[in-house]
């Protein structure tokens, strides 16, 4: 049974099995609403200590959370669960109704908005209800993204510096649970109000992931997002089995790459339309051609040719042919051993 939401408290987050809501959220200058879809989890094969909590469609134009999140809100059986997860597979569903990074309400990328606030916008007050009333009740934080229209990525899952050493550590371990070519370390100084940087501030195990690109639906994007999961709960004991791999065999090991400061972040030179000739996930040298930006006011000129400034992992290009000058055209990772972060 779905079941409509006015009032918060009316969720009852403790009740065993397993329930499917849609949060009301007031629309800011109309009687109507923003419906977003909630389901919550209690297992019924006893208690766990180690809540998981699942979002997708943070952006609305990134579908592999979506899906891959709303899958397991229909198939996952409470009978064959240890404790709670909760998931919300648009959690910007304005957004998400729009194909938006951005939702059409408010103008507010819901990556942005946190922690938000009670008496905010729409997106603000989605922020401040995950912080204050799901955030408490899980440990293990899953926010699953993909490039959008903004970039593209090899498949990776991701996380920020972490000062603390045992979560960072746990951290690490749970990011190679969803079996991607790539963990990524990337720079928390890039944005502010992120839903992950919002978790790892409380101290709870935190995964951003990039599982495909261009508003698509990439097939083995949604694997990532519905084994992986799976196989955190696999992890943590909330359902029985063995880790699972999700890449097709034969699969390197997981590279671990860091882009931790803003340097490794290129942003355009100029406007014009842009000719990559490597792709994400590629090694590449310093000196070696990254691609080329064309200037059509002048057909017979020369492009200009953008060159690595560094050896690395290109874990990021700009995916629009068109970037404006400013924007990241991207962005250059260095390996990194997991043994330093590993215990």
């Amino acid at each position: 049974m779905l079941r409509v939401i006015h009032n918060f408290a009316d969720i009852d987050f403790e009740l065993p099995g397993k329930h499917h809501y849609q949060v009301a959220f007031h629309c800011d200058g109309t009687w109507g609403y923003s419906l977003v879809p909630l389901t919550v989890i209690n297992g019924l094969g006893g208690s766990n200590p180690n809540g998981v909590l699942c979002f997708g469609g943070t952006h609305g134009n990134e579908y592999e959370g979506q899906v891959g999140v709303k899958r397991l809100c229909t198939d996952l059986d409470p009978q064959q669960i240890a404790g709670r997860i909760i998931l919300m597979p648009r959690l910007s569903e304005s957004a998400c109704e729009a194909n938006s990074r951005v939702s059409p309400l408010d103008g507010v990328n819901m990556n942005r908005a946190f922690p938000g606030s009670p008496r905010g916008t729409i997106s603000s007050r989605i922020a401040n209800f995950v912080k204050t009333r799901v955030f408490p009740l899980g440990r293990i934080v899953i926010d699953i993204h993909s490039g959008g229209m903004e970039g593209a990525f090899p498949h990776c899952t991701s996380f920020h510096p972490i000062p603390n050493p045992a979560q960072q550590a746990e951290t690490a371990q749970v990011a190679r649970l969803f079996d991607t070519g790539f963990t990524l370390i990337y720079s928390s100084a890039m944005a502010s109000g992120l839903l992950t940087d919002e978790a790892e501030a409380e101290g709870k195990i935190t995964i951003g992931s990039e599982f495909g690109a261009g508003a698509s639906l990439d097939r083995l994007g949604v694997q990532h997002t519905y084994e992986g999961i799976k196989n955190v709960m696999r992890h943590y004991q909330m359902i029985e089995g063995e880790v699972q791999k999700i890449r097709p065999a034969p699969a390197a090991p997981t590279r671990l790459i860091e882009a931790a400061k803003l340097d490794a972040y290129i942003p355009a030179p100029r406007d014009g339309v842009w000719e990559p000739v490597v792709a994400p996930g590629q090694f590449v040298r310093r000196g070696e051609l990254l691609g080329r930006m064309h200037d059509f006011s002048d057909h017979s000129s020369p492009a200009l040719e953008i060159m690595t400034p560094r050896d690395g992992w290109i874990a990021m290009l700009h995916l629009s042919a068109r970037p404006h000058k400013g924007q990241t055209l991207f962005v250059i990772a260095n390996e990194v051993d997991w043994s330093t972060i590993l215990p």
